[in-house]
């Protein structure tokens, strides 16, 4: 019964999304128009990536890249920023998920060595708001923007053109945020990896994710990329392929299936057009903290065709609510696992979440 119960509290999203799906299928009966829902190239650069990232994290490379430099944070102030900088930048490359999978566990033993505990909840919500933030500006920072990149045919320089302001102030503002943390003097052993480093598994990686990077520019076919990557982990290091967010891909499954069979509906895809068009960010926004901002890309996405403002829509939409973005969850399940008080986390999470949302949203609307 207990494992029933996480399944149910770890998987809503997956859930809910097979109950759409399923519902939608009694009104658009099941034929081989589904297959043309899917979007097999999100679902396979999905793949590839997280396999990559869960090698990476394997290896230790984050956490001794980490740990060489806190050697440089000589205060509480300074171990904040380091780390919430190291969130914000890496999460580009590894995405928000895999960031925080990797620092925030990090982040709480560096705080047990330094005897500095008081500083978990302002320095997790820092580091979350950090990853989701500055995951925003490349296309494999986070899912919605894989999805929206793909989906759209983007151009690259437009990508990057739509997201800089956004990113730029989210990095400023977390710096700003960084310095309200009092400077204490902080000393402690960081721990690096004792493990010899599995070179010939770097050198794997690092090819697998140059290749998966070129195929998200659509350099390189998927499907070539997605063949490399599952003969390469299969042949050199199997275990990783347990490591890949199985849940994450089924998700979007079910969300293509049932927004393909939604847009077959003329009364609410009609409806849905009508509020969505034109509105993209504020939509984004406000149906990301229902949703979660991965699954409100992916349904609004068909009924719109101005891929900018909805890439801004949900990605800001990230900000706001705990479950506005998946990965901010991640960061809840380390924190209260170190018996702080579940609803003081909540509480401060969402008021600077409330204050990034805001300034973002303003800065938005000066654009526009």
């Amino acid at each position: 019964m207990s494992k029933i119960k996480n399944f149910l509290k770890n998987e809503a999203v997956l859930i809910i999304s097979f109950i759409l799906a399923a519902a939608s299928a009694f009104i658009i009966k099941p034929s081989t128009d589904y297959i043309g829902y899917i979007d097999f190239r999100t679902l396979a650069l999905l793949f590839c990536l997280m396999a990559v990232m869960a090698g990476f994290n394997k290896l230790g490379i984050f956490k001794t890249l980490a740990s060489k430099l806190l050697s440089f944070a000589s205060t509480s102030r300074n171990l904040c920023l380091t780390l919430s900088l190291l969130c914000f930048f890496s999460s580009m490359a590894i995405t928000n998920d895999v960031a925080l999978i990797t620092f925030v566990p990090f982040s709480v033993i560096i705080l047990n060595l330094s005897n500095k505990n008081h500083l978990l909840i302002p320095l997790v919500t820092l580091e979350t708001i950090a990853a989701n933030l500055g995951s925003m500006l490349t296309p494999v920072g986070n899912p919605q923007n894989l999805y929206l990149f793909s989906s759209f045919e983007m151009k690259t320089a437009e990508f990057f053109k739509v997201l800089l302001p956004y990113a730029t102030l989210s990095l400023i503002l977390t710096v700003i945020f960084s310095l309200f943390i009092k400077k204490e003097k902080i000393e402690f052993s960081s721990e690096t990896n004792k493990e010899k480093a599995d070179y010939k598994l770097c050198i794997i990686y690092s090819v697998l994710f140059i290749a998966a990077l070129l195929t998200v520019f659509r350099i390189i076919p998927f499907e070539i990329t997605l063949a490399v990557s599952i003969a390469a982990v299969l042949i050199f290091d199997r275990k990783t392929l347990t490591k890949v967010d199985y849940s994450l891909l089924l998700t979007f499954t079910f969300l293509f299936i049932f927004i393909g069979n939604l847009k077959n509906i003329a009364p609410v895809s009609d409806f849905l057009h009508s509020i969505v068009n034109g509105n993209e960010v504020l939509v984004g926004v406000a149906s990301s903290q229902i949703f979660s901002n991965v699954p409100a890309a992916i349904l609004l996405s068909g009924f719109t065709k101005n891929a900018a403002d909805l890439l801004i829509g949900v990605n800001l939409g990230g900000l706001g609510t705990l479950i506005a973005s998946m990965a901010s969850l991640i960061s809840f399940k380390y924190v209260i696992k170190e018996k702080v008080s579940a609803g003081r986390y909540i509480l401060f999470f969402t008021a600077v979440n409330i204050i990034f949302l805001a300034f973002n949203l303003a800065l938005w609307a000066a654009i526009k």
